[in-house]
Protein backbone atom coordinates (compact mmCIF):
# COMPACT_ATOMS: atom_id res chain seq x y z
CA UNK A 1 0.00 0.00 0.00
CA UNK A 2 1.02 3.60 -0.52
CA UNK A 3 0.09 5.88 1.88
CA UNK A 4 0.07 9.61 0.47
CA UNK A 5 -0.08 11.95 2.89
CA UNK A 6 -0.52 15.51 0.01
CA UNK A 7 -3.10 14.55 -2.40
CA UNK A 8 -1.07 16.97 -5.05
CA UNK A 9 1.63 14.12 -5.10
CA UNK A 10 -0.99 11.36 -6.08
CA UNK A 11 -0.18 10.60 -9.36
CA UNK A 12 -2.76 7.55 -10.45
CA UNK A 13 -1.93 5.03 -13.17
CA UNK A 14 -5.65 3.92 -13.49
CA UNK A 15 -8.90 4.86 -12.27
CA UNK A 16 -9.94 4.01 -8.88
CA UNK A 17 -12.71 3.04 -6.58
CA UNK A 18 -13.10 4.82 -4.02
CA UNK A 19 -14.14 5.21 -0.03
CA UNK A 20 -14.68 7.99 1.92
CA UNK A 21 -14.10 8.17 5.84
CA UNK A 22 -11.76 9.32 8.47
CA UNK A 23 -12.30 5.05 10.05
CA UNK A 24 -10.90 5.63 13.13
CA UNK A 25 -10.42 2.50 14.29
CA UNK A 26 -10.77 0.13 11.35
CA UNK A 27 -13.09 -1.79 13.21
CA UNK A 28 -14.66 -4.82 11.90
CA UNK A 29 -17.81 -2.49 10.19
CA UNK A 30 -14.67 -0.65 8.42
CA UNK A 31 -13.55 -3.79 7.08
CA UNK A 32 -16.66 -4.76 5.93
CA UNK A 33 -16.46 -1.46 3.71
CA UNK A 34 -12.66 -2.29 2.75
CA UNK A 35 -13.70 -5.72 1.59
CA UNK A 36 -15.87 -4.45 -0.83
CA UNK A 37 -13.95 -1.99 -2.17
CA UNK A 38 -11.39 -4.62 -2.92
CA UNK A 39 -13.43 -7.34 -4.05
CA UNK A 40 -14.57 -4.38 -6.52
CA UNK A 41 -11.07 -3.10 -6.86
CA UNK A 42 -10.09 -6.47 -8.41
CA UNK A 43 -13.13 -7.12 -10.37
CA UNK A 44 -12.76 -4.02 -12.49
CA UNK A 45 -9.20 -3.86 -12.38
CA UNK A 46 -9.33 -0.26 -10.55
CA UNK A 47 -7.13 1.05 -7.94
CA UNK A 48 -8.65 0.57 -4.23
CA UNK A 49 -8.24 4.12 -2.84
CA UNK A 50 -9.55 5.15 1.04
CA UNK A 51 -9.72 8.65 1.03
CA UNK A 52 -9.40 9.96 4.78
CA UNK A 53 -8.89 12.91 6.64
CA UNK A 54 -6.56 14.31 9.31
CA UNK A 55 -6.85 16.05 11.89
CA UNK A 56 -10.42 14.56 12.57
CA UNK A 57 -12.92 17.34 11.25
CA UNK A 58 -14.31 17.71 14.99
CA UNK A 59 -10.80 18.83 16.13
CA UNK A 60 -10.62 21.42 14.08
CA UNK A 61 -14.38 22.80 13.87
CA UNK A 62 -15.04 22.22 17.24
CA UNK A 63 -12.33 23.36 19.29
CA UNK A 64 -13.19 22.51 22.42
CA UNK A 65 -14.50 18.82 21.14
CA UNK A 66 -11.53 17.33 22.86
CA UNK A 67 -11.45 14.03 20.91
CA UNK A 68 -10.09 11.02 21.55
CA UNK A 69 -8.94 8.55 18.63
CA UNK A 70 -8.80 5.15 18.65
CA UNK A 71 -5.77 4.95 16.22
CA UNK A 72 -3.15 7.47 15.74
CA UNK A 73 -2.50 8.25 11.97
CA UNK A 74 0.22 6.56 11.47
CA UNK A 75 -1.50 2.86 13.32
CA UNK A 76 -4.76 3.66 11.51
CA UNK A 77 -2.15 3.74 7.33
CA UNK A 78 -0.35 0.33 9.04
CA UNK A 79 -3.95 -1.30 9.98
CA UNK A 80 -5.19 -0.56 6.37
CA UNK A 81 -1.89 -2.02 5.00
CA UNK A 82 -2.29 -5.34 6.83
CA UNK A 83 -5.92 -5.43 4.57
CA UNK A 84 -3.88 -5.00 1.58
CA UNK A 85 -5.38 -1.64 0.25
CA UNK A 86 -3.63 0.04 -2.61
CA UNK A 87 -3.50 3.82 -1.35
CA UNK A 88 -4.26 5.58 1.34
CA UNK A 89 -4.47 9.21 0.58
CA UNK A 90 -4.64 11.26 3.32
CA UNK A 91 -6.29 14.83 3.00
CA UNK A 92 -5.37 17.23 5.53
CA UNK A 93 -8.52 18.73 6.67
CA UNK A 94 -8.66 22.50 7.39
CA UNK A 95 -11.37 25.55 7.55
CA UNK A 96 -10.92 26.00 4.16
CA UNK A 97 -11.16 22.42 2.97
CA UNK A 98 -14.46 22.49 5.10
CA UNK A 99 -15.11 25.75 2.79
CA UNK A 100 -15.38 23.60 -0.18
CA UNK A 101 -18.53 22.93 -1.70
CA UNK A 102 -20.08 19.40 -2.28
CA UNK A 103 -19.84 19.63 -5.96
CA UNK A 104 -16.52 21.64 -6.21
CA UNK A 105 -15.18 18.64 -3.51
CA UNK A 106 -16.36 15.85 -6.40
CA UNK A 107 -15.05 17.72 -9.18
CA UNK A 108 -11.97 18.36 -7.95
CA UNK A 109 -10.75 15.65 -5.69
CA UNK A 110 -13.06 12.53 -7.12
CA UNK A 111 -12.98 13.40 -10.75
CA UNK A 112 -10.05 15.20 -11.57
CA UNK A 113 -7.53 14.20 -8.93
CA UNK A 114 -8.35 10.90 -8.14
CA UNK A 115 -10.32 9.53 -11.41
CA UNK A 116 -12.85 7.59 -9.55
CA UNK A 117 -14.74 4.85 -11.41
CA UNK A 118 -16.69 3.86 -8.46
CA UNK A 119 -17.79 5.97 -5.11
CA UNK A 120 -18.75 3.09 -2.14
CA UNK A 121 -20.31 5.07 0.23
CA UNK A 122 -22.57 4.21 3.41
CA UNK A 123 -26.18 4.84 3.08
CA UNK A 124 -25.97 8.03 5.80
CA UNK A 125 -22.75 9.83 4.04
CA UNK A 126 -23.22 13.42 4.18
CA UNK A 127 -20.50 15.74 2.56
CA UNK A 128 -19.42 19.26 1.58
CA UNK A 129 -19.65 22.77 3.17
CA UNK A 130 -21.47 22.10 6.58
CA UNK A 131 -22.32 18.75 5.39
CA UNK A 132 -25.17 19.46 3.22
CA UNK A 133 -25.36 17.08 0.57
CA UNK A 134 -26.68 13.35 0.63
CA UNK A 135 -25.65 10.12 -1.53
CA UNK A 136 -28.88 10.95 -3.94
CA UNK A 137 -26.75 14.32 -4.98
CA UNK A 138 -23.04 12.28 -4.94
CA UNK A 139 -25.38 9.95 -7.06
CA UNK A 140 -26.27 13.03 -9.17
CA UNK A 141 -22.85 13.59 -9.39
CA UNK A 142 -21.82 10.96 -10.64
CA UNK A 143 -24.04 11.17 -13.56
CA UNK A 144 -22.84 14.40 -14.02
CA UNK A 145 -19.33 13.08 -14.03
CA UNK A 146 -18.82 9.79 -14.92
CA UNK A 147 -18.47 7.57 -11.97
CA UNK A 148 -20.79 4.82 -10.72
CA UNK A 149 -22.11 5.49 -6.52
CA UNK A 150 -22.34 2.18 -5.19
CA UNK A 151 -24.80 2.31 -1.74
CA UNK A 152 -24.33 0.73 1.66
CA UNK A 153 -27.15 -0.13 2.79
CA UNK A 154 -28.44 0.93 6.43
CA UNK A 155 -29.11 -3.01 6.74
CA UNK A 156 -25.32 -3.76 6.18
CA UNK A 157 -24.11 -1.45 8.44
CA UNK A 158 -26.56 -2.23 11.19
CA UNK A 159 -25.63 -5.66 10.85
CA UNK A 160 -21.95 -5.04 12.27
CA UNK A 161 -23.85 -3.31 15.24
CA UNK A 162 -20.70 -1.66 15.69
CA UNK A 163 -18.80 1.35 16.01
CA UNK A 164 -16.08 3.62 16.92
CA UNK A 165 -18.01 6.14 19.59
CA UNK A 166 -19.12 2.12 21.21
CA UNK A 167 -15.28 0.81 20.80
CA UNK A 168 -14.28 4.59 22.77
CA UNK A 169 -17.03 3.79 25.56
CA UNK A 170 -15.64 0.20 26.09
CA UNK A 171 -12.15 1.26 26.22
CA UNK A 172 -13.16 4.38 28.90
CA UNK A 173 -15.04 1.12 30.28
CA UNK A 174 -11.67 -0.46 30.62
CA UNK A 175 -13.64 -3.17 28.89
CA UNK A 176 -10.36 -3.68 26.53
CA UNK A 177 -12.38 -7.25 25.28
CA UNK A 178 -15.33 -6.51 24.06
CA UNK A 179 -13.36 -3.10 22.30
CA UNK A 180 -11.11 -6.27 20.88
CA UNK A 181 -14.25 -7.80 19.83
CA UNK A 182 -15.35 -4.69 17.90
CA UNK A 183 -12.43 -3.93 16.04
CA UNK A 184 -11.50 -7.48 14.73
CA UNK A 185 -7.93 -7.03 16.52
CA UNK A 186 -6.14 -6.29 20.15
CA UNK A 187 -6.35 -2.48 20.79
CA UNK A 188 -3.51 -0.91 20.40
CA UNK A 189 -0.79 1.83 22.15
CA UNK A 190 2.40 3.20 20.09
CA UNK A 191 5.24 5.06 22.03
CA UNK A 192 8.77 5.35 22.97
CA UNK A 193 10.66 3.88 25.97
CA UNK A 194 11.84 6.70 28.23
CA UNK A 195 13.41 6.69 31.47
CA UNK A 196 11.64 6.95 34.12
CA UNK A 197 12.25 6.42 38.05
CA UNK A 198 13.11 2.95 37.76
CA UNK A 199 11.12 1.90 41.06
CA UNK A 200 10.21 -0.92 39.24
CA UNK A 201 13.18 -2.52 39.28
CA UNK A 202 14.06 -1.64 42.76
CA UNK A 203 10.96 -4.13 43.70
CA UNK A 204 12.39 -6.55 41.31
CA UNK A 205 9.56 -5.74 38.31
CA UNK A 206 11.73 -3.42 35.55
CA UNK A 207 9.33 -1.88 33.83
CA UNK A 208 9.37 -0.04 30.33
CA UNK A 209 7.68 3.28 30.20
CA UNK A 210 5.90 4.49 27.02
CA UNK A 211 5.75 7.64 25.93
CA UNK A 212 3.04 8.28 23.45
CA UNK A 213 3.45 11.55 21.75
CA UNK A 214 -0.02 12.13 19.99
CA UNK A 215 -2.14 13.68 22.89
CA UNK A 216 -5.25 12.71 20.64
CA UNK A 217 -4.52 9.05 21.38
CA UNK A 218 -7.42 7.70 23.39
CA UNK A 219 -5.83 6.08 26.81
CA UNK A 220 -7.75 3.34 28.39
CA UNK A 221 -9.30 2.92 31.52
CA UNK A 222 -6.31 3.54 34.21
CA UNK A 223 -5.51 -0.03 35.88
CA UNK A 224 -3.42 -3.15 35.04
CA UNK A 225 -3.58 -4.81 31.74
CA UNK A 226 -2.38 -8.44 30.38
CA UNK A 227 -0.41 -7.25 27.14
CA UNK A 228 2.21 -8.39 24.09
CA UNK A 229 4.37 -6.44 22.19
CA UNK A 230 6.67 -7.67 19.39
CA UNK A 231 10.51 -6.88 20.09
CA UNK A 232 13.42 -7.63 17.56
CA UNK A 233 11.04 -10.04 15.59
CA UNK A 234 10.27 -11.85 18.91
CA UNK A 235 6.55 -11.97 20.80
CA UNK A 236 7.05 -10.74 24.35
CA UNK A 237 4.39 -10.80 26.94
CA UNK A 238 3.85 -8.53 29.49
CA UNK A 239 1.81 -6.55 32.12
CA UNK A 240 1.23 -3.06 31.62
CA UNK A 241 -0.19 -0.22 34.10
CA UNK A 242 -1.86 3.00 33.23
CA UNK A 243 -2.12 4.92 36.22
CA UNK A 244 -0.30 7.93 38.27
CA UNK A 245 1.16 4.82 41.21
CA UNK A 246 -0.75 6.50 44.10
CA UNK A 247 1.55 3.90 46.15
CA UNK A 248 4.96 6.06 45.85
CA UNK A 249 2.28 9.56 45.97
CA UNK A 250 2.91 9.80 41.73
CA UNK A 251 0.67 11.93 40.22
CA UNK A 252 1.08 12.21 36.51
CA UNK A 253 -0.12 9.45 34.60
CA UNK A 254 2.24 6.88 33.68
CA UNK A 255 2.23 3.78 30.70
CA UNK A 256 4.11 1.02 32.03
CA UNK A 257 5.15 -2.43 30.91
CA UNK A 258 6.92 -5.01 32.71
CA UNK A 259 7.40 -7.65 30.13
CA UNK A 260 7.91 -11.22 30.90
CA UNK A 261 11.13 -13.07 30.50
CA UNK A 262 12.54 -10.08 28.71
CA UNK A 263 15.73 -8.24 29.94
CA UNK A 264 17.22 -6.21 27.27
CA UNK A 265 17.68 -2.62 26.81
CA UNK A 266 15.46 -0.62 24.38
CA UNK A 267 15.35 2.97 25.68
CA UNK A 268 13.98 5.43 22.88
CA UNK A 269 12.90 2.03 20.78
CA UNK A 270 9.35 3.22 19.38
CA UNK A 271 7.12 -0.17 20.28
CA UNK A 272 3.60 -0.87 19.86
CA UNK A 273 1.45 -2.48 22.85
CA UNK A 274 -1.18 -5.03 22.08
CA UNK A 275 -3.73 -5.11 24.69
CA UNK A 276 -4.98 -8.59 25.26
CA UNK A 277 -7.28 -8.35 28.97
CA UNK A 278 -7.75 -6.32 31.89
CA UNK A 279 -6.08 -7.45 35.01
CA UNK A 280 -7.94 -4.94 38.03
CA UNK A 281 -8.50 -1.30 38.84
CA UNK A 282 -5.36 0.91 39.75
CA UNK A 283 -4.91 0.59 43.60
CA UNK A 284 -2.94 2.40 46.45
CA UNK A 285 -1.19 -0.14 48.86
CA UNK A 286 -0.10 0.64 52.39
CA UNK A 287 3.23 0.01 51.31
CA UNK A 288 5.64 -0.56 48.68
CA UNK A 289 6.24 -4.07 49.72
CA UNK A 290 2.14 -5.13 49.64
CA UNK A 291 1.93 -3.68 46.28
CA UNK A 292 5.43 -5.89 45.39
CA UNK A 293 3.04 -8.75 46.71
CA UNK A 294 0.16 -7.66 44.50
CA UNK A 295 2.73 -7.27 41.37
CA UNK A 296 3.36 -11.09 41.60
CA UNK A 297 -0.04 -12.30 42.06
CA UNK A 298 -0.86 -10.17 39.07
CA UNK A 299 1.94 -11.92 37.15
CA UNK A 300 0.73 -15.32 38.07
CA UNK A 301 -2.84 -14.54 36.75
CA UNK A 302 -1.41 -13.09 33.52
CA UNK A 303 0.62 -16.29 32.98
CA UNK A 304 -2.15 -18.49 33.62
CA UNK A 305 -4.45 -16.46 31.45
CA UNK A 306 -1.96 -16.78 28.57
CA UNK A 307 -1.40 -20.32 29.11
CA UNK A 308 -5.46 -21.00 29.51
CA UNK A 309 -5.75 -19.01 26.55
CA UNK A 310 -3.25 -20.67 23.99
CA UNK A 311 -0.45 -17.99 23.88
CA UNK A 312 3.01 -19.04 24.16
CA UNK A 313 4.97 -16.70 26.66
Amino acid sequence: MSTVKNIEAYKPEKQAVITIGTFDGVHIGHQKIVTKLLETSLLNNLASVILTFFPHPRMVLQKDANIKLLNTIDERSKILDNLGLDYLLIKKFSIDFSRLSAEDFVKQILVDKLKAKKVIIGYDHRFGRNRNASIDDLKAFGEKYNFEVEEISAQDINEVAVSSTKIRKALNDGDVKKANAFLGYNFMLTGTVVKGKKLGRQIKFPTANIAIEENYKLIPKQGSYIVSATINNNLIYGMMNIGVNPTVNGNKETIEVHFFNFDEDIYDTKIQIDLIDRIRDEQRFESVEALKIQLSKDKKMALHYLNTNNHDN
